[in-house]
């Protein structure tokens, strides 16, 4: 999925968008593995499956892909990056039409 969220960042760069990502590795590992896919964005380093952020977002499978709107409403929960891509563009355009009709 990196290449996905890498261009998906690019992409969104000059929107109000951020990809956090929360990485159960151990702490060394996920160092490692961010430096050497060379991930741009922030990262959570929990070090387990059971730290508190996977527990209190309920995650059950890795990855679990969420997409929060600006009023912290979860608009995805899921594990395709196509659909949490398309929920993230189509959430984007409504922000636009919102915006433009002065809401």
């Amino acid at each position: 999925m990196i290449p996905a969220e890498k261009a998906l960042v690019e992409r969104l760069k000059e929107k109000p968008f951020a990809l956090i990502g929360v990485n159960s590795d151990p702490v060394g590992k996920a160092k490692a593995g961010i430096a050497q896919e060379g991930i741009s964005w922030r990262n959570a380093l929990e070090g387990s499956t059971s730290g508190p952020l996977p527990t209190a977002w309920n995650v059950q499978a890795w990855p679990t892909l969420y997409v929060v709107d600006p009023k912290g409403v979860i608009r995805y929960k899921g594990h395709d990056g196509d659909e949490m891509e398309c929920t993230v563009g189509t959430l984007l355009a409504v922000m636009e039409s919102e915006k433009e009709a002065g809401k």
